[in-house]
Order: C-alpha cells, then structure tokens, then sequence
C-alpha cells in the first residue's frame, strides 16, 4: 500500500468552528501526500461560496492539489462556465464534474436548469471547451438509484468520458467483488480511464445507514454486527471503522487496484488511522501549519 495513490474529499466548513476543524485536517493529512483532495458542493449547490473558497484557499496557501466538486444544479451555463474559468486562474486544475442532487436532497426529482447544463456528461464536455482541466467524474458500483438499469449507467458513464473526463470515482462500498465486477463490466463497455474506489469513514453507523439508503449501497449483516451495542461507545465505532476501511482496502489491492479515495467526513484521526494500518506513513517535512 506504501506506493499506492490515495486521495481525500472534505465537505466545505459551515460554521467558524468547523473552519478550524477542516483546516487542522487538511494539515495533518497533507503529510500523507495525497494526489489530490476534493470539496464537495451541498445539496441543489447549496455550499457553493463555502466550496469556492474552500478550494482556492487549498491552492493557494497549501501543497495539495484541489479538486473541486462543480455541479449543473441551480445554475445557468453561463454562470458555471465563470466558476470554471474563476477555478482556472484561481490555479485549480482539477474538477470532480457531477449532475449533483436535487436542491430538496438525494430521492427527489431532478430538473435541469431550463439555462443550464442538463448532465455531468454536458458539464465535462463544457469544461473541456474552457480549459485543459483533469476531469474526475462520479459512478455507482451498484447502480444509481434513479437509473433504470445498470447498463443505462454505464451508457451514462461511457458519455461522460467520451465528453472528456480522464477518471471516475465510485460510490462507496463494502463488497470488494462489486467493485470488480462493476470494473471489469467498465472495461466491457469500452471504458479505459482509471475507476478509483471510494472508501468511506463514516463511523456513525446511524449515519451510515441512512447514506447507504439513499445512494443504494448494500451493507452486509457482519458490518451491523460489528457495530451492535456501540452507540455510546465513540473510540471503539473508530477503530472498527479503520479497520473495515483498511481490510477492504487490502482486497481490492490484491486484485490490483491502485488508487483510493477516503471520504474522509473532514475526520483527520480516521483517515490517518487507516492509512496507518496500510503503511502509508507521513512523508518528512511536508506537513504544514495553516491558520484560519
């Protein structure tokens, strides 16, 4: 795991609080070397500003190259292509293009704007047109789910690659065989650009489950037993979590994979205590202090 790429998203701080919180965060995983870390837009883009200036702070003031999370949600075209072009002189050169949620949240009905881009396979091809940008875009391993059929995803992803995106990253998972089989089906259809695996860290099972609902990931009955009778018990769900994190880790290794993405829930201690159990170690002198 020690040469492998790894990479982390972050929501965008809501509060003066979790500005601290984010940014002690990304000081300590910057030691880590990630290849990139993203910042992820709310529902319906309801955190774009927070998600702006999120990623420009992130170029500006650290060594980590940021991906920001664009969506078609609320927005005209013309209004997404002045935060492609702002992202762009701004020094960012990476964008996570998504249709994104609906403004009432995840199950609701998605309309496109009547001025605006109507898919990520439109928004990637929009951001190829302005600028030579690496385009990540997103996938589901056990189909979206609003998709009628796991092929209509894979039509849908092959679109969006055609339109420029040069990688994807999926939903998050449990089942190391569901990964390769949505990758070896990829590759059936014609799809060649690098599919990273997302790793989640969420260590509310609560939580986890109503995420899991929403996005249609199925979670397996040892991992609710894994957690049973830990609800008042913060340090244990932790370290249960990095090791459930790390173990699937390793499988997907064994199989060849090469590059994961932590959603890391702005949790520093998580994301380094799975790196840990992988043998990524900090790199010397790379961490640096960044004050809010």
């Amino acid at each position: 795991m020690a040469n492998k790429r790894i990479s982390f998203e972050f929501f965008p701080p809501k509060s003066e609080a979790m500005e601290q919180t984010l940014w002690d965060s990304i000081s300590r995983l910057e030691a880590l070397a990630p290849e990139f870390v993203s910042v992820t837009y709310g529902a319906g883009g309801s955190t774009r500003d927070r998600t702006h200036r999120t990623v420009r702070r992130i170029a500006q003031e650290t060594g980590i190259a940021p991906a920001a999370h664009l969506t078609c949600v609320g927005a005209s075209r013309a209004d997404v292509d002045e935060v492609i072009e702002d992202y762009w002189n701004s020094g960012v050169r990476h964008i996570v293009a998504l249709r994104g949620d609906p403004p009432d949240g995840i199950g609701e009905r998605y309309v496109p704007h009547p001025d605006g881009y109507a898919n990520a396979a439109e928004l990637a091809a929009g951001i190829r047109n302005i600028a030579d940008f690496e385009i990540s875009v997103g996938c589901y391993p056990e189909k979206h789910p609003e998709s009628p059929s796991q092929q209509h995803d894979f039509d849908l992803l092959k679109a969006k690659i055609d339109a420029g995106a040069t990688r994807a990253i999926t939903q998050f998972f449990f089942y190391p065989d569901v990964f390769f089989r949505f990758r070896d089906e990829a590759v059936r259809a014609g799809i060649t650009v690098p599919i990273i695996p997302g790793i989640m860290l969420q260590p509310n099972f609560v939580g986890l489950k109503r995420i899991a609902g929403l996005c249609g990931t199925t979670l397996p009955a040892w991992l609710h037993e894994l957690y049973e009778g830990l609800e008042d018990d913060a340090s244990t769900r932790q370290l249960v979590t990095a090791h459930v994190a790390a173990n699937l880790v390793e499988k997907l290794s064994e199989g060849g994979v090469d590059g994961f993405h932590f959603y890391t829930l702005n949790r520093a201690e998580l994301a380094l205590s799975t790196c840990r159990l992988l043998g990524v170690r900090p790199k010397a002198q790379t961490a640096r202090e960044i004050s809010v």
